[in-house]
């Protein structure tokens, strides 16, 4: 690994943890009351709530359940190829390591083979568990006694959401007003102020307000100083101030339901009074901001690494990418997925971009081209990934007793779905051929009394090929594990039964952060998209995130 690696930084929680790597020992918290093995280290125990929690070493021992190869220089001299692994320990069903498999040929990984834990040092004080095949005879150990959990997959799928009448569905007070964009681009080095003033302005014209008409304000994922350069965008105190508002509701932050998460609580904000029309937008610069540098990985440039990141980004996991390819690698394991089914969905945003003429890449794509593209991260070629781009997407929500007054067609919020009922990790969720998707779209489908079938269009987060396959599983569209054969059967072309991602997606259309779905939406609702129109477009689907994070929306005119 690179000798400036990112490294985790021993905190309170994980300074039992890390002290024991670096004496060679593999240990971690085990709850005295129940034996449940508490990883990330906390101090209490995650199954019977006991605080009576202490250290045990462990056997070194576990199974590979999924991994990927990573070809993917993220920081200036890294050496690649290298293999990311999620090694499930010998003790305990569900409890996972993500790590580095090494002494094999990364071809020769295979998913269930055993091994064993060796140790990095990375200085003094670090030292990383990473693990070699073990074909050793498999010692006495003593597993933790399975009992359910409320967070366990078989758990969760037994426990419908929650179904509520009309009265409670209050999302269904609030309507989208009004839609705006700023310029959309590769690398237009403009300020991130200065496009989200252009996108929140024509959102604000779009929906027939003036600036002083806008009471609340809403952001992801708001003011962050960690954040990767080009990522957040300006906070909301800034665009108020500068925009002149004065509001009685405002909310932002980078934890929830995904990046609509502040669509879906301004919704809820308008239904309870709280304000009358909230201005939401979300900008990026992440083009911009890599011009000199490429596009680097999480941390790079760090030295320590704080909460989940400290568990994933030293063994050079340094992207969703690699975390999310994981997923993809385990549902190719258990269903068959091909390269060339995850390619079926970036070869049809492709012809989507060609019709909308703010995509990022509008030239033709074959099949071919897909499958020669350099490798980022196995499966994950690079037209599996994203397109960075700047641009500024806004939303006006308001109270849906003023659609009758709007210039355009209100479109109305018909359901939400914002659940995220198993563990918040991207190592630990139990089942890692699912996402958070999975409880989102149960939720959003509890809400209404509407059904996949009643979709006419569907724009789904493609921040890498495999995201959309399993959102189309977790909505309905197709059973789960058939993801596949659907996008390959030419079911999601914009003359199929569910036209996808008809701007062309992040993939091609560029990586807006989620709000390019929903500005497709809004104009698929009203029939403004020209060539790439969907007819009698009554019902979209919306849905952003990935791994432990999920939120979706359900439109209609």
């Amino acid at each position: 690994m690179h000798p400036f690696m990112p490294l985790p930084a021993i905190e309170p929680d994980t300074k039992l943890y890390w002290e024991a790597c670096r004496d060679g020992r593999l240990a971690m918290l085990r709850c005295r009351a129940c034996r449940w093995i508490v990883h990330p280290p906390r101090p209490v125990c995650s199954r019977c709530r006991s605080r009576d929690v202490a250290l045990e070493d462990l056997s070194g021992r576990g199974t590979v359940v999924t991994y990927t190869v990573n070809h993917q220089r993220w920081m200036p001299g890294l050496e690649v190829p290298y293999v990311i692994a999620i090694v499930e320990l010998a003790e305990q069903r569900g409890l996972r390591l993500t790590t580095n498999l090494v002494n094999l040929a990364p071809d020769a990984v295979r998913i269930g083979m055993r091994v064993r834990v060796l140790f990095r040092k990375m200085t003094v004080d670090i030292s990383l568990p990473i693990f070699e095949p073990d074909d050793s005879p498999v010692p006495a150990i003593e597993r933790t006694p399975d009992r359910p959990r409320v967070t366990d997959t078989e758990v969760v799928l037994a426990r419908p959401p929650r179904r509520v009448d009309e009265s409670e569905r209050l999302e269904r007070r609030a309507i989208l007003s009004g839609m705006g964009q700023s310029q959309i681009g590769r690398r237009l080095f403009r300020t991130d102020m200065d496009l989200t003033a252009e996108a929140a302005l024509a959102a604000i014209a779009d929906a027939g307000l003036m600036p002083d008409d806008i009471d609340g304000i809403a952001s992801y994922p708001g003011a962050m100083g960690a954040a990767p350069p080009g990522f957040a965008g300006p906070g909301i105190t800034e665009v108020q101030d500068a925009l002149g508002l004065s509001v009685d509701w405002h909310l932002a932050g980078p934890e929830g339901p995904a990046q609509i998460s502040p669509v879906i609580a301004a919704s809820l904000a308008v239904a309870a009074g709280l304000a009358r029309h909230v201005l939401v937008y979300r900008t990026v610069s992440e083009a911009t901001a890599a011009a000199d540098t490429g596009r680097l990985g999480i941390g790079a440039g760090s030295r320590d690494m704080r909460g989940f990141g400290a568990f994933l980004i030293p063994y050079g996991a340094m992207s969703a990418a690699n975390w999310i390819a994981c997923m993809a690698v385990r549902h190719m394991h258990e269903f068959g997925t091909t390269r060339e089914q995850l390619g079926a969905i970036a070869l049809t945003a492709r012809r989507h971009a060609a019709l909308n003429p703010a995509s990022i890449y509008r030239d033709p794509m074959t099949m071919d081209d897909y499958l020669a593209a350099r490798m980022v991260t196995w499966p994950f070629g690079l037209y599996d990934c994203d397109a960075p781009c700047d641009g500024s997407t806004a939303v006006v929500v308001s109270s849906a007793d003023v659609a009758r007054d709007l210039p355009k067609p209100a479109v109305r919020v018909n359901a939400v779905g914002t659940a995220m009922r198993s563990r918040p990790s991207w190592d630990q969720w139990e089942d890692l051929t699912t996402m958070a998707s999975r409880d989102a779209a149960r939720q959003l489908w509890s809400r209404t009394d509407l059904r996949p079938a009643d979709v006419d269009v569907a724009q789904i987060y493609d921040g890498f090929s495999f995201l959309t396959l399993a959102w189309l599983e977790a909505l309905g569209f197709c059973a789960k594990g058939e993801g596949g054969p659907f996008v390959a059967s030419g079911a999601i072309a914009l003359d199929g039964a569910l036209p996808l991602n008809t701007w062309g997606g992040q993939l091609s259309g560029g990586r807006l952060h989620g709000f390019g779905f929903l500005a497709e939406a809004i104009r698929q609702l009203r029939g403004e998209c020209g060539a790439r129109q969907v007819k009698e477009c009554d019902v979209a689907v919306v849905a952003t995130g990935g791994g432990p994070v999920a939120g979706c929306m359900l439109l209609t005119r």
